[in-house]
């Protein structure tokens, strides 16, 4: 205890300085554990917010879009129209002769009904060891016979008028390929008569270029 005007003893002055000294310390850990609460609040956010960007950056990948390739259209008229595209003209290039070409046709469907359009399909290959050039402005033809090959019912060109002129180069082994449609009726050249719905039956079809035919594919009408 304090005498009056007088001294303080040693024993009280140690003890308020032993207070003292731990009040300092309390208030010490005191700061200290809100500076260590405050930083690891500090990091839990900085980890949400980089979980968010990782995911927002992540969704565009996952909403790629799909990409599909579309099959080509079969022409809706009786001529023949070429799917793919043979090199321009080359100068150099030999002429194609008949041998160096060879000409494969095809059906479809083996089975179409009377009143359908029966779709066709023939590709050019050139047969050759060397590039070679043709006019293929026209493209080949398309013919339709009874199944003896006796009658000739219909050919592509029968009603359309002739395509210019067009030198095309096809490389060794190169092909190009031609599509076409009937509408199931008849034809003559210069588009000549009547043009009359082909009945049920047996048929064959024949793609010609010029002097070069393909072997006969056969494919049936159906009542």
């Amino acid at each position: 205890m304090l005498e009056p005007n007088g001294p303080l003893s040693p024993e009280i002055y140690w003890r308020r300085r032993a207070l003292a000294i731990g009040v300092i310390v309390v208030a010490l850990a005191i700061v200290i554990w809100l500076v260590t609460m405050v930083a690891r609040g500090g990091d839990s956010s900085g980890a949400d917010n980089a979980a968010a960007t990782t995911t927002t950056s992540a969704e565009p990948s996952a909403s790629a879009p799909e990409t599909s390739s579309a099959p080509s259209s079969t022409s809706s008229t009786p001529s023949s129209a070429p799917s793919t595209t043979a090199s321009a003209a080359d100068p150099a290039a030999q002429p194609c002769s008949d041998q160096s070409l060879a000409l494969k046709v095809t059906v479809g469907q083996p089975t179409y009904r009377v009143g359908d359009q029966p779709a066709f399909g023939t590709v050019i290959t050139n047969i050759s060891s060397a590039a070679c050039s043709r006019d293929l402005g026209a493209g080949p033809q398309f013919l339709v016979y009874t199944l003896d090959g006796q009658r000739r019912l219909w050919a592509s060109n029968d009603c359309n008028q002739d395509d210019p002129a067009e030198l095309k180069t096809l490389k060794a082994g190169e092909q190009l390929s031609y599509k076409g449609t009937w509408f199931g009726t008849t034809s003559q050249p210069q588009c000549a008569g009547d043009r009359l719905q082909v009945p049920a039956g047996a048929y064959m079809v024949v793609a010609q270029l010029d002097a070069v035919r393909s072997a006969a594919e056969p494919f049936n009408l159906a009542s």
